[in-house]
């Protein structure tokens, strides 16, 4: 289903719908949150910035003063023919240490708060015009059959992978747990990536105003 936009300078406007795919009204939403400049750059880094952030960094290998093995010289320096050996924890050796293996590491690190501001309206301002935001009044499940009822709104909203904001809902989060291509966000947890690995952002009205008053310079 495609959300019909206009681009004028006056505020966005972005058809709602319910639950069953039926426009229900409009809500406006300012321009420099959900429809201002793209900056490709800006989305990289930031992206890139949110993927370093999820690495564990516990990767570690043994290097030579770490492995089992003791350090006599193997043979006597020359006179074998062999090349020189000095012990068995070498890393030329099988079983030996590694040279410069990867060791525990924090990879963690921020961007400015105004630069990641800037990244998450730009992904907005993307999926905007490209016509992949999806507001509705309400995105209400009730037990049981959670995930069912979540599959049977996606499909009423024509939408496929599925990226679903709204806060508060545990209902919906437990329901939209189980379909493989939908994530549910809370409005605070919205993020660049997220919004860029989904095709589709649908987002309830009021977590649209939670999300632009959060996105305020």
């Amino acid at each position: 289903m495609a959300t019909e936009t206009t681009t004028s300078e006056g505020p966005l406007t972005l058809n709602v719908y319910n639950v069953e795919g039926q426009a229900v009204g409009t809500v406006q939403v300012d321009p420099a949150e959900f429809g201002g400049a793209i900056n490709k750059q800006l989305l990289h880094e930031v992206v890139v910035m949110y993927l370093a952030n999820q690495r564990a960094g516990t990767h570690s290998t043994l290097r030579r003063g770490e492995v089992a093995g003791s350090t006599k010289k193997l043979f006597r320096q020359t006179g074998t023919g062999n090349a020189r050996v000095g012990t068995k924890r070498t890393n030329k050796r099988r079983g030996g240490g590694t040279a410069k293996g990867p060791k525990p590491r924090d990879y963690e690190y921020h961007l400015p708060k105004k630069v990641k501001k800037a990244g998450l309206r730009a992904a907005l301002s993307l999926r905007a015009k490209e016509q992949k935001v999806i507001v509705l009044d309400a995105f209400t499940v009730a037990a049981p059959k959670l995930t069912k009822q979540v599959a049977s709104v996606l499909a009423a909203l024509g939408a496929g992978k599925a990226l679903v904001i709204d806060g508060g809902n545990e209902l919906l989060a437990r329901g939209a747990k189980n379909l493989p291509r939908t994530k549910w966000l809370a409005p605070e947890g919205l993020n660049v990536y997220d919004v860029l690995k989904y095709d589709t952002l649908i987002i309830t009205a009021p977590s649209a105003k939670q999300v632009e008053e959060a996105l305020k310079p």
